[in-house]
C-alpha cells in the first residue's frame, strides 16, 4: 500500500475547499455562564455589503486585530475580554458581542459597559438593522420565577432544553431601547453545549425576523393582485361577445399590460418569498434541535412561534401561487385572442 499516495497530478476542482470548509464554518464558541449578548443583524447586499466588510475590516485594523480574509464569510476578534463574531450572508450580516457577566452581578438584564458601548458605536454599517437582541446567561436553577420578573406573562413563552439542564425564556417583545430580550437559564451544561444553545437561540430570532419580511411584501402588492384578477373575469367576459377585430386588438393589448405588471409584481416578490420559506425552515429545525418539555403553564417557544408565524408563512404561499395561477391565465386568454385576431386578419386578406 503507497503511504504517500497524494492529490498531486489530480485535476481539483475549483470549489473543492470551499465545499470542504461548509462543514466547519461557524463554529460553536465555549461559553460559561454567567454571559451577556448582543446581536444586531443588518440588511445589506452589493454595495452595501462590501461597504459593511470594509468597515469592519478597518475597524480591525483600528484595534491590532487580524482582518477578515477576502473570502471569509464569519471572523471572530476578542477585544480586552469582549468578543465579537461577525457573520456575512447572503443578505444581511450579524455582529455578535459577548462579554463575561461573573464580576457584575447586581447588572441590570441588557446592560452594557461604557467600553462595550463606544465599541458598539464606532462600528458603523451602511445596511439598515433588522434585528436587535439581549441576550443573558444566568447560572440558576430558577428559571420561572426569574423569567417572570423579565416578561410579560401574558406572551411569555419557555421551554426546557434537549441537551442538558437548561431553560430558554422570552416574550418577543422589543424593550424601550427597541431590542427583543431572551433569558437562558443554564443550570450545568459544558461550556461547549451552551455555545451551541446561544448560537442557535440567537438564529431563531434572527431567522423569524428575516422571515417574516415576506408578509410586508405579500401584503403591498395585494391590492393590484386583485385588480388584476377581477381584470381579467370583465376581459374575458368581453371576448365572449367580442366579434370586431379592433376590439379583440383592444382587449389583446390589455392582457399583454396585465400580464406585464403581474410579471413586474412577481419577479419583485419572488426572491423574499422564496427567502421566507427558506428561513421559517431553519427556525423550525432549530426549534426541533433545542427544545425539551413544556413547562406548565407556559407555551413552548414552538408553538408560541408557530401560532404567529404560520399564519404570516400561508400568507406568503398564498399570493406566491395566486401570482402564478393568474400568469397561466393571463397567458391562455391572450394566446386565445392572439388566435381570433389572427383568424380574423386571414379573412379580411381572403377578403
Amino acid at each position: 500500500m503507497d503511504r504517500d499516495l497524494n492529490l498531486t497530478g489530480f485535476k481539483l476542482h475549483s470549489q473543492r475547499g470551499a465545499v470542504l470548509g461548509e462543514v466547519h464554518a461557524r463554529p460553536f464558541t465555549r461559553l460559561t455562564a454567567p454571559i451577556g449578548v448582543l446581536r444586531f443583524a443588518f440588511l445589506n447586499q452589493g454595495d452595501a455589503a462590501t461597504l459593511d466588510r470594509q468597515s469592519f475590516t478597518a475597524f480591525c485594523e483600528a484595534y491590532g486585530l487580524a482582518s477578515p480574509e477576502a473570502t471569509a464569510k464569519h471572523h471572530q476578534v476578542t477585544i480586552g475580554s469582549i468578543l465579537l463574531r461577525w457573520e456575512q450572508h447572503s443578505e444581511f450580516t450579524t455582529f455578535t458581542w459577548i462579554w463575561s457577566n461573573a464580576e457584575t452581578a447586581s447588572h441590570q438584564f441588557g446592560e452594557v459597559s461604557e467600553e462595550l458601548a463606544a465599541l458598539i458605536r464606532s462600528l458603523t454599517q451602511a445596511g439598515q438593522l433588522l434585528v436587535a437582541v439581549k441576550l443573558e446567561v444566568e447560572q440558576t436553577s430558577a428559571a420561572v420565577e426569574r423569567a417572570e420578573q423579565l416578561f410579560e406573562k401574558t406572551s411569555l413563552a419557555m421551554v426546557t432544553v434537549k441537551s442538558g439542564p437548561a431553560v430558554v425564556a422570552s416574550d418577543f417583545r422589543a424593550d424601550e431601547q427597541g431590542f427583543v430580550r431572551i433569558l437562558v437559564c443554564n443550570d450545568g451544561l459544558s461550556p461547549g453545549r451552551l455555545g451551541a444553545l446561544v448560537q442557535r437561540v440567537l438564529e431563531i430570532e434572527t431567522y423569524r425576523t428575516l422571515a417574516l419580511l415576506g408578509l410586508p411584501a405579500a401584503l403591498e402588492i395585494t391590492p393590484s393582485v386583485d385588480h388584476i384578477g377581477r381584470r381579467l373575469v370583465e376581459v374575458l367576459q368581453e371576448m365572449q361577445g367580442a366579434e370586431d377585430l379592433k376590439l379583440n386588438n383592444h382587449l389583446l393589448t390589455e392582457l399583454t399590460a396585465l400580464a406585464a405588471s403581474l410579471e413586474r409584481g412577481a419577479a419583485g416578490s419572488l426572491f423574499r418569498f422564496g427567502a421566507s420559506r427558506a428561513y421559517y425552515d431553519i427556525v423550525q429545525a432549530r426549534l426541533t434541535v433545542i427544545e425539551g418539555a413544556e413547562i406548565a403553564g407556559y407555551p413552548t417557544w414552538l408553538s408560541f412561534l408557530a401560532r404567529r408565524m404560520a399564519p404570516a408563512m400561508r400568507t406568503c404561499a398564498t399570493m406566491e401561487d395566486r401570482q402564478a395561477n393568474l400568469s397561466i391565465k393571463l397567458a391562455r386568454a391572450a394566446d386565445l385572442l392572439r388566435t381570433r385576431v389572427d383568424v380574423e386578419l386571414e379573412e379580411q386578406n381572403r377578403d
